[in-house]
């Protein structure tokens, strides 16, 4: 049995098939960030999975594609616990931009990743080439979910934010400091908690707070990381991964198009696109 995983900060999507299956079997869990858990936590995240222990002995190779997964020492770090635990397993594990790129195309194009973190880079059709290296939720990742979740905490408490929505905010959302310091600081995943309010502001998108807050986030993406591959994209696609991408499409085509930029593919999730492609890779 093949086992393939995309994994985020927030969740991790699991496929479990055969070659011939004709429906694979599908697991999430939380996500699974090595640069975030420790080797005890991300361990603790698989052995709690029943599914994942239902199976775990039918599993010979594992295809593991994560967020934080970019340096040869975290796919060790993530190797070493998939194999483990999944005894009769070979695991080969890549960073989440393998999974973006190989959701979307074959061929050389710019992929980029706007889900909980953010990122961008440049496929040459057989190996990731990346700019703008990814240092992580505190000093980047422009336009994802986290990005998002500060800017509306900011807003909020610097009372920059319209009555109206300061309403709903309240009425969604703990906002007592003691709580958001305690979730930001002493928490194993702030950046899945800040990535926590991005949907309020995708459900509340027409309000023009909103509407200017989402546009300008996907501005600076598009500048401090699209831009860099300029020239490039006069000879090739760009195509969007991630739930954030998806459903703030219709901005990041604005933001692009004023700069001569025409977007092509817009995938949420890239696990169902892997499928194929690994079952007939093996």
């Amino acid at each position: 049995m093949i086992l393939i995983a995309d994994s985020g900060s927030t969740k991790c999507d699991w496929i479990l098939c055969e070659r011939s299956a004709s429906e694979p079997i599908r697991i999430k869990t939380k996500g699974l960030n090595p640069a975030i858990l420790t080797k005890k936590q991300f361990q603790k995240v698989i052995s709690k999975c029943e599914d994942l222990n239902k199976f775990k002995d039918q599993i010979t190779k594992i295809k593991f594609f994560g967020a934080g997964c970019g340096t040869k020492r975290s796919q060790k770090k993530v190797n070493t616990i998939l194999e483990s635990f999944f005894k009769n397993a070979k695991a080969e594990t890549s960073e989440d931009t393998m999974a973006a790129v190989l959701a979307t195309t074959k061929e050389p194009a710019v992929v980029c990743i706007l889900g909980t973190g953010s990122n961008c880079c440049y496929f040459d059709g057989k190996s990731i080439h990346l700019k703008t290296p990814s240092l992580g939720y505190i000093l980047m990742d422009e336009g994802s979910g986290n990005y998002f979740g500060k800017v509306l905490l900011q807003a909020y408490y610097y009372e920059k934010m319209p009555k109206e929505l300061r309403l709903l905010f309240e009425n969604q959302f703990e906002l007592a400091e003691k709580e958001i310091i305690k979730n930001l600081y002493k928490s194993e995943t702030p950046n899945k908690y800040l990535a926590s309010f991005a949907p309020f502001l995708f459900e509340n998108r027409t309000h023009p707070f909103c509407k200017n807050m989402i546009y300008e986030g996907m501005k600076t993406f598009v500048e401090n990381h699209v831009l860099k591959y300029r020239e490039t994209l006069k000879h090739v696609p760009i195509h969007f991964v991630g739930s954030v991408a998806y459903y703030g499409q219709e901005f990041i085509k604005q933001a692009l198009q004023e700069r001569g930029i025409n977007s092509a593919k817009f995938v949420k999730s890239p696990i169902d696109n892997i499928i194929k492609q690994q079952i007939e890779l093996n």
